[in-house]
């Protein structure tokens, strides 16, 4: 594909939605850019949210995950299910009945100021990596497609990439997130619907044989019961996608805000329920797109490419496929990438600005301007993160992700868990340490599992593992008392 081609296509998208941000961002204040004055309807949020949930990283890493791990991802997108569903009837009630902005709200009036910065401060980190790593992959396949070609810098390429993301958000917040993320979230989908078609159509396949020679690839075996020490045991991989949609949306403040700005509880649960059951599907289309993309391969005798994160981008963009499937390749990558980067954006502001500087409590005239300084520091750091994130990663961005979640979500998933299950109180100096000690002793484990544990090895489940840590750590340092928050 020629690089004018895909800069124009780029330049057509971002025009399309600055000009939703303009609409959107009139008249908004703070209330506007953190909850959406809690105006927004559930199913323009339920649908944004299926875009920030996947992001870029979905786009790519599972279809090429399929030729080494087959559909076995399903199965903890199963396990998102009993987790969302935790989230809709047991969460959502609790944040809405203390009207947070921020969820981590809770943990203050649970156990104390050091609990609530404790939980903000690992959501900041969770989210700052996991944001990054998305970031990372659009970059790098930005920098091959176009910015390479050109003589520009990768640094450069990920200075615009935020830079973009900065101008449509940075007035209108939540508010505008709500909008675009319900376009970006149409590109992606149609992105890969029509690219499983046109894939078949190149293979001679009418829809119909494409999901025939689906049923019957050895890519799409689901379910591996037969051994629990690999990472693509079922068990392993359910109870981790169950955590998983529990630590990464119902205890992040980034999801959070968006069915935060519902109109009450029950529009907010419409939008969970709604959302976990499409999500199931549209998950199911990307690993039939990845075995889709490994059959051809071996029919038309390409070479594999070294990572199975490039073997999408390879495919769409070398010129074997017709040049509608590149466009839609990059406006998807873009969507996908997008509505989820320009929500964490979002989130991590709110979260500064309410969990740290106490925004509320400073004089209205000062308000605003923080809240701009806050958006624009947080967008430099994440071009830091980036350039940093390229230079330790070598594996499949999807699965450094949920990596990285098992250690820094867990202490999260530990604090809410030991809140809400007992009815005990700690002592709140020693929170922060608990929290920190978690994720090492963590890493310990799982370094040192197939010593330690007859050679078994840690998949999704470390998260569920992290949790755990950090409730006995916290009843360690705990006291029973009569009321629980």
């Amino acid at each position: 594909m020629h690089p004018a081609l895909i800069l124009t296509s780029i330049t057509a998208y971002f025009a399309l939605l600055y000009g939703i941000s303009v609409v959107t961002s009139r008249g908004a204040g703070n209330d506007a850019f953190f909850v959406g004055e809690r105006q927004s309807p559930w199913y323009i949020v339920a649908f944004g949210m299926i875009g920030s949930s996947l992001s870029g990283v979905t786009f790519i890493s599972v279809p090429g995950m399929v030729g080494a791990d087959q559909f076995s991802y399903l199965q903890m997108v199963l396990g998102y299910l009993p987790g969302y569903a935790v989230i809709a009837f047991v969460l959502l009630p609790l944040y809405y009945r203390l009207q947070l902005t921020s969820i981590y709200g809770y943990l203050g009036e649970r156990f104390g100021r050091n609990s609530y910065l404790t939980g903000a401060w690992f959501f900041l980190l969770s989210r700052s990596l996991g944001s990054a790593a998305r970031l990372y992959l659009v970059a790098e396949v930005l920098q091959f497609l176009i910015f390479e070609r050109m003589g520009v810098p990768f640094v450069v390429t990920v200075v615009i990439t935020i830079a973009l993301i900065w101008l449509y958000t940075h007035k209108g917040g939540i508010r505008t997130i709500i909008w675009t993320d319900t376009l970006q979230t149409l590109f992606m989908l149609l992105a890969v619907g029509l690219t499983v078609v046109l894939l078949g159509q190149k293979m001679g396949w009418s829809l119909g044989e494409v999901f025939a020679q689906l049923r019957e690839s050895p890519l799409s075996r689901v379910f591996f019961f037969d051994d629990p020490k690999p990472g693509t045991y079922f068990w392993k991989q359910f109870l981790g996608g169950m955590f998983i949609a529990i630590a990464m949306t119902g205890l992040d403040q980034d999801m959070m805000q968006k069915n935060l700005s519902c109109r009450n509880i029950r529009e907010a649960q419409k939008n969970m329920v709604s959302f976990s059951l499409v999500l199931v599907l549209v998950n199911m289309a990307f690993l039939a797109l990845g075995a889709l993309l490994y059959t051809y391969v071996e029919q038309a005798g390409v070479a594999l490419p070294a990572k199975p994160d490039q073997l999408y981008p390879m495919l769409a963009t070398d010129g074997s496929l017709p040049v509608i499937v590149g466009l839609l390749f990059i406006l998807g990558l873009i969507a996908a990438a997008y509505s989820s980067a320009d929500s964490a954006l979002t989130a991590l502001t709110t979260s500064v600005c309410v969990d740290v500087l106490e925004i509320e409590k400073r004089p209205e005239a000062e308000r605003v301007p923080l809240r701009l300084r806050v958006h624009l520091i947080i967008s430099a750091a994440m071009v830091v993160l980036i350039l940093l994130f390229r230079l330790f990663n070598d594996d499949s961005v999807i699965k450094t992700v949920f990596k990285v979640a098992g250690f820094t979500y867990g202490p999260l998933l530990g604090l809410f868990a030991f809140g809400m299950l007992t009815r005990m109180a700690v002592n709140d100096r020693w929170v922060p340490l608990v929290a920190v000690l978690s994720p090492v002793v963590t890493f310990v484990l799982d370094l040192y599992s197939v010593e330690l544990f007859g050679g078994y090895t840690f998949g999704f489940e470390l998260l569920l593992v992290n949790g755990a840590i950090t409730m006995l750590g916290l009843a360690l340092i705990g006291r029973w008392h009569t009321q629980a928050a």
